[in-house]
């Protein structure tokens, strides 16, 4: 399964197959993060997400198909997962993860969280969390309503711009006195157009977001 990744990492793929992933979301940014990352090789998986597949789903996100529309999203990664490595460790979480619950999905040891979850109060929870736990992070910003995927960098918190997730997010750091740099997956692009109601989208942006996740953890891994 391997044979090509082996090629490129040689012996360092040992450091890849031997990790733990937790993806919290697993929608356009956290399917193609949940993809790529299983085919690595990687030992375990813990998938977070308490929707369901729905209809509109079907224009950016890898598990939304017209067999699975209805399917919880773990359900069906799980499915997927497996179809791809079935030695993979996979554990499932069909809950909403809240600041309240976020020591929950925690119960094993976790090398690396991917955050592709919606709400910004999860997302500083998680922050204090990982920051204080020594948990590595990758957090992924806002993808919606923007068309160009080459603008999308890995970079410091501290050095975002444009993104009104990552503003919050940086305000709150320096509330709670966080010192600890937090990496992010983060466009230097406007919004395209003015959003009243649902954030418009497509498939590249939010899949290249989550490639760059995973990209993330392979390179720092091996460096």
């Amino acid at each position: 399964m391997l044979e090509r990744l082996e090629l490129l990492l040689e012996d360092k793929i040992d450091r890849v197959k031997n990790i733990h992933v937790l993806i919290l979301g697993l929608g356009g940014v956290g399917g193609y993060a949940c993809e790529s990352i299983v085919r690595c090789g990687i030992k375990e998986i813990t998938i977070i997400d308490n929707d369901t597949i729905d209809i509109s789903n079907l224009n950016r996100q890898v598990i939304a198909t017209h067999d699975t529309i209805g399917m919880n999203k773990t359900d069906a990664f799980e499915h997927r997962i497996k179809s791809i490595n079935p030695d993979i460790i996979v554990n499932k979480i069909t809950n909403y993860i809240t600041p309240e619950n976020i020591e929950s999905i925690f119960t094993k040891h976790v090398d690396y969280v991917i955050d592709c979850c919606d709400s910004i109060k999860t997302k500083e929870a998680l922050i204090s969390y990982c920051t204080t736990n020594n948990i590595k992070l990758i957090s992924s910003m806002g993808t919606g309503n923007k068309l160009h995927p080459e603008r999308l960098k890995i970079m410091k918190l501290k050095n975002t711009s444009y993104d009104p997730i990552a503003k919050r997010l940086r305000k709150y750091v320096k509330d709670n006195r966080i010192s600890k740099d937090i990496y992010v997956v983060c466009s230097d692009e406007p919004g395209i157009v003015k959003v009243t109601g649902k954030i418009p989208s497509n498939s590249f942006v939010p899949a290249t977001a989550g490639l760059l996740c995973t990209s993330y953890i392979i390179n720092d891994i091996i460096k």
